[in-house]
């Protein structure tokens, strides 16, 4: 494993934090954001989201590691990681293109058309064009490929019915990448296509969710009728669930970043609460967890810097990074006493640690389920037996 950056490495590190020095305010050590996180995706976010996507594809920062020909930089996987790390020290806007830059995005790369790479990717680079993911369903969450939601051909066409669930941020979105059923007759996991739908499409209602932190980033998505181009297929009809698995990997590999401990510290120390021996006890818990998730992340880059794409290694990542939030949640809360049980400005790092903690339970769900990512590990890494699926070669019709 390396822990130091190659000489062409530092050469770019010092390149993107000269960059962001000049177009953006970098935080103080233990400092919490005051931007809006994704926690609200209201238009104030988005707003932001935005102009700051805008910023760096001007600077040329944006999909560093996508060809130049989709308006990228052309760089390696190792660069966008340190442009990552370097920017998460800037008081900046992230998340509103999470699911289009971070999975969509590549997913196209690898399995797309040259007509839909050209038509797609550089509009998200630019901040154009925020994308939703329409994947779960209220039957088909952990299973995905249980999903019912259903595509039938028709002509040049293709006519989806069906409901979707979760989908962050889709009331701000003007494209989604669709998962749906074309082959009732095949197994589960053989008979779903990949599509790239536009959200302006009629027979498409969008719905907010109400979400105990108070604001609305998921929502339900109801498909009537639904028409969509073959053209905006991704990969082969009814091969969707390896273009899938993409599009995952992707997504856990986002979930397991770092941990803000510094500014878990700086709270519990504000709060006089660091002579509490049991809170004492958990912060050094979240500080081990925490560079394990760290010594994880050193694992990843190592594979990156050779070229190697991540292995079972993102759903570690994403199991820590899951848990440790949890925790850090959790000791914030606690350290805060009766003042923990409020929210909004007056509340410490402007109610920060509240929304995290409200938030925890869809830690444990987003990018799969822990138990998912345990059955990764146990299979892929450990060599364990797969759990029993008697339904895996079944046609999905006969369930």
């Amino acid at each position: 494993m390396d822990f130091e950056d190659t000489a062409e490495e530092a050469a770019f590190r010092l390149e993107a934090r000269t960059w962001l020095k000049a177009h953006a305010r970098e935080k103080e050590p233990g400092e919490v954001s005051t931007l809006r996180g994704f926690y609200d995706s209201d238009d104030l976010f988005v707003e932001q989201g935005r102009a700051w996507q805008r910023t760096l594809y001007e600077g040329g920062w944006a999909g560093i590691q996508w060809p130049v020909a989709y308006g990228g930089r052309g760089g390696t996987s190792m660069q966008q990681l340190i442009f990552r790390q370097e920017e998460a020290r800037f008081d900046v806007p992230s998340g509103l293109f999470a699911v289009g830059i971070g999975m969509a995005g590549p997913t196209i790369i690898a399995h797309g058309t040259d007509a839909q790479r050209t038509r797609y990717l550089p509009a998200m680079l630019r901040g154009d064009d925020v994308w939703c993911q329409l994947f779960s369903e209220p039957g088909a969450g952990s299973d995905l490929a249980s999903l019912t939601t259903r595509a039938d051909a028709d002509g040049d066409q293709w006519v989806v019915n069906g409901q979707k669930v979760w989908s962050s941020g889709a009331h701000h979105a003007q494209y989604g990448i669709l998962l749906a059923r074309t082959n009732w007759d095949a197994p589960k996991h053989k008979g779903i296509t990949f599509f790239l739908v536009d959200m302006a499409t009629p027979g498409i209602e969008v719905r907010p969710l109400r979400q105990m932190t108070g604001g609305s980033s998921f929502n339900e998505v109801f498909l009537s009728d639904v028409r969509i181009p073959a053209e905006n297929v991704v990969g082969a009809v009814n091969e969707g669930w390896r273009v899938t698995m993409t599009t995952l990997g992707h997504e856990r590999s986002m979930s397991g970043g770092g941990s803000p401990f510094a500014q878990l510290v700086r709270l519990v120390r504000h709060q006089g609460a660091l002579g509490d021996p049991v809170l004492r006890d958990l912060l050094v818990q979240c500080y081990v967890r925490g560079r394990l998730l760290e010594f994880l992340g050193y694992r990843a880059q190592t594979r990156l810097s050779r070229g190697e794409e991540p292995g079972p290694e993102s759903s570690v990542m994403k199991l820590a990074f899951s848990q440790l939030n949890t925790l850090m949640a959790r000791v914030a809360i606690d350290a805060q006493g009766p003042t923990g049980m409020l929210v909004g400005e007056g509340t410490p790092d402007h109610g920060t640690w509240q929304q995290q903690f409200l938030s925890a339970p869809s830690f444990r769900i987003a990018a799969g389920t822990d138990e998912v990512q345990r059955n990764v590990l146990g299979e892929r890494v450990l060599g364990l037996p797969a759990e029993p699926r008697v339904d895996k070669d079944a046609p999905f019709r006969s369930r």
